[in-house]
């Protein structure tokens, strides 16, 4: 399983507070109250959400590292009091990244800021700046219908800028396998396969695709499978390759189960999901 990565010892936000009343290095003050109502998860918000301005933000590591972004561990409490564990995706320039494929996952999309628009077309400074949040934006926004759809994805607590905020899903501060880290096989992985059948059709249902869908995006947290990197989610009916990304969605999954030892029928799969569309 994935560990957190961290270079200096973490001290409990409670102990600092007690002695400084302000955040420390690696802290800040809770970013919740800085960003507006349209930035925020929707409702009703679950319960273990710390909200309050009162709250510190301490980062305790680093989750793992890509192409385009990074994740980092972010604990979120008062004082004295209580706390929650949330996971920051900071999204870097294009300068800094791998949008290679950006492209081809922006057809159908438009940004209405025509300034903004052909800053990111020429790669300025400006435009690489503008991409990195237009990405961390867009990945909150799918994030946001995905949850209200019922779709198993981890809460989207709050997008600022590049850095979008969400539901940390693991054991403690142990970050959840991926799928494609699981040592099960054959029939033991039918009830895995069923949960990300029901994740194809649920963003079906939605008039979506993944876009990227594999083990390697899927988390295995304990009984339940989670669904996660959604800033290139395709509008099927807006794209005009929103059929070929499904398909290549439907073909990665069904390979690797049936590498696993489950045998799953392409064809098939890709018809059911099909019949969920609209």
């Amino acid at each position: 399983m994935s560990s957190v990565q961290s270079s200096t010892p973490f001290s409990a936000p409670a102990e600092l507070a007690a002695h400084t009343l302000e955040p420390d290095i690696d802290q800040r003050w809770s970013t919740w109250p800085a960003v507006t109502p349209t930035q925020r998860g929707p409702l009703p918000r679950p319960d273990w959400l710390v909200t309050t301005s009162a709250a510190f933000d301490t980062e305790l590591g680093i989750v793992k590292t890509g192409k385009e972004a990074d994740l980092f561990l972010i604990e979120r409490a008062v004082p004295e009091t209580h706390g929650c564990l949330l996971a920051a995706k900071r999204f870097r320039n294009a300068h800094n990244s791998d949008f290679h494929r950006s492209s081809v996952y922006e057809e159908g999309r438009s940004i209405r800021d025509t300034r903004e628009a052909r800053a990111i077309k020429r790669k300025t400074a400006y435009g690489r700046m503008v991409a990195a949040g237009h990405w961390a934006a867009t990945e909150f926004g799918a994030l946001c219908r995905a949850w209200e759809a019922g779709v198993p994805v981890p809460y989207p607590v709050q997008v600022n800028d590049t850095e979008v905020l969400m539901e940390f899903i693991g054991t403690g501060r142990v970050a959840a396998p991926r799928l494609a880290q699981s040592r099960r096989k054959g029939a033991a992985l039918r009830d895995a396969y069923e949960q990300v059948v029901d994740i194809l059709e649920g963003f079906a249902r939605m008039g979506y695709v993944h876009g990227d869908l594999s083990a390697y995006n899927l988390l295995d947290d304990g009984e339940r499978i989670v669904v996660i990197d959604l800033p290139q989610v395709i509008d099927v009916a807006a794209n005009p390759l929103g059929f070929d990304f499904l398909q290549r969605d439907v073909v990665n999954i069904a390979e690797w189960f049936t590498r696993r030892g489950l045998e799953v029928d392409q064809e098939a799969l890709f018809s059911d999901v099909m019949a969920q569309l609209w």
